[in-house]
């Protein structure tokens, strides 16, 4: 087996064990999917006008919970200085890192939210933004949220500065898939879309660069 293929393997079944996260952020999602619709009470109308903000807004929160794993766990336990004397260079360590967090994370998330959107009376235009804008967008959670855990391996109990960190870098994701639900629900076109597709190609492209010169600081520190 290739080192490449060993470390995305490993990395996708540990996010499945016990505490690993997958589990935790898709429970955590349709947490407030169901939450939300009982707080502001059985206005259908304006339920499907918020769906695709409340589920941006979970899926963003959902990612959170399993990032501070991304290298931490490696980092402890001596694991991350063997990724970085192992064939593979650190920027493609870290990009398989993400992948693994996208696998386990944003792609559940993606599945699951034609199911929760049903608690938002979200009309069936709606549907295609929501479900492309998620698999189009997610990407970008996972992969900025890498930068965000690569900068604070060194920060005992951390999770806190990195929500700090990653959410407001996130926040353009949030923005251009939730207004690409609305935009679809109002006939509109797909500049939301657009824009998001541009945002998560971005990230998706620069993040293992970042996350790697990151990890190289905190090894060398």
């Amino acid at each position: 087996m290739s080192p490449a293929r060993a470390l995305l393997r490993r990395d996708i079944m540990l996010a499945f064990r016990a505490g690993g996260g997958a589990m935790l952020a898709v429970a955590f999602f349709g947490t407030i999917a169901a939450l939300v619709p009982l707080g502001v009470g059985a206005d259908l109308p304006l339920l499907s006008r918020i769906a695709g903000g409340i589920l941006w807004v979970a899926a963003a929160l959902s990612a959170l919970l399993s990032l501070d794993r991304l290298f931490q766990a490696d980092f402890e336990d001596g694991g991350l200085d063997l990724i970085a004397l192992s064939p593979l260079s650190l920027e493609a360590a870290a990009g398989l890192k993400i992948l693994a967090h996208w696998l386990t994370t944003g792609l559940p998330l993606t599945l699951v939210s034609p199911l929760l959107a049903l608690f938002f009376n979200l009309p069936a235009e709606g549907y295609v933004a929501l479900i492309g804008g998620l698999a189009i967008g997610t990407p970008a959670l996972s992969a900025v949220g890498a930068i965000g855990a690569a900068l604070t391996l060194s920060v005992r109990r951390g999770g806190l500065i990195l929500a700090l960190i990653v959410l407001p870098l996130v926040t353009p994701a949030v923005i251009f898939g939730s207004g690409a639900v609305l935009t679809a629900l109002e006939g509109g076109g797909t500049a939301a879309i657009l824009f998001l597709g541009a945002f998560s190609l971005g990230a998706v492209a620069l993040s293992p660069f970042s996350a790697a010169a990151a990890v190289r600081l905190n090894l060398a520190g």
